[in-house]
């Protein structure tokens, strides 16, 4: 462990004194990073069920296997970036502030960009479709939304979200590997190789075996009459 980490901290809440753990933070990282986002991740690109004509039905269940996919993966990834933030924030406060390491610095950041997931997602506009929430079956006139007519809102949201994912979880490698050449700690070493491995296998696997489905045909159907469809007619 370096000898620049501190390893007791003053509360003023408490009144007093207490010994840092920095194993606990670093299992709570490593969980987040390592475990959680990459199932969300994992749930969203996989778990989407085969494309009908026109996708998912209206009122289908969260929980239902045609819609588990979505669940997971923002019930997830809003605890988990919760969880890390809260990690940040205890680690700068016990720290005495930002010390400027390479490991708070690809940390911040991780946290920043897993942030960002979060916010982008309030901004990948409305739903539509045949079974869109306030479309009538009947009448494609009401089927309109960016995402079934994938519009450039919805296009550019989904190329930084998928894009930007994908990095925060770059830098939460820096962020873990960093974190334990400061503060070596070899059960949770072996731990983040073996959780590798096994997700490299799973995705490797689930990609292989043909588990990938299109997001658009999955939720809105194969119909060549949808409108992302006929754009891509020729794919």
């Amino acid at each position: 462990m370096s000898t620049d980490i501190p390893t007791q901290v003053y509360v003023p809440v408490l009144g007093r004194v207490i010994e840092i753990h920095w194993i606990n933070h670093a299992v709570l990282m490593c969980s987040v990073w390592l475990i959680l986002v990459p199932v969300g991740i994992l749930a969203i690109r996989f778990f989407k069920p085969r494309p009908t004509a026109y996708g998912i039905e209206r009122g289908t269940g969260r929980f239902d296997r045609r819609l588990i996919w979505w669940t997971i993966h923002y019930g997830i990834l809003y605890p988990a970036i919760a969880l890390a933030v809260g990690g940040v924030c205890i680690a700068v406060f016990v720290s005495g502030g930002f010390s400027g390491s390479v490991h708070a610095t690809l940390g911040i950041a991780t946290v920043l960009f897993g942030g960002l997931q979060i916010a982008t997602a309030w901004f990948r506009g409305s739903h539509g479709g045949k079974h869109g929430a306030t479309s009538d079956p009947a009448d494609p006139s009401t089927w309109r939304g960016d995402h079934f007519d994938m519009t450039p809102r919805r296009r550019w949201f989904e190329a930084y979200h998928k894009t930007g994912g994908y990095f925060a979880i770059c830098l939460a490698c820096g962020a873990v590997g960093s974190g334990l050449m400061r503060y070596w700690i070899p059960s949770l070493a072996i731990s983040v190789v073996v959780v590798g491995a096994v997700l490299l296998g799973a995705f490797v696997v689930l990609e292989g075996k043909g588990f990938r489905q299109d997001t658009y045909r999955s939720v809105y159907g194969n119909h060549p009459d949808n409108p992302f469809n006929r754009k891509r007619q020729d794919l």
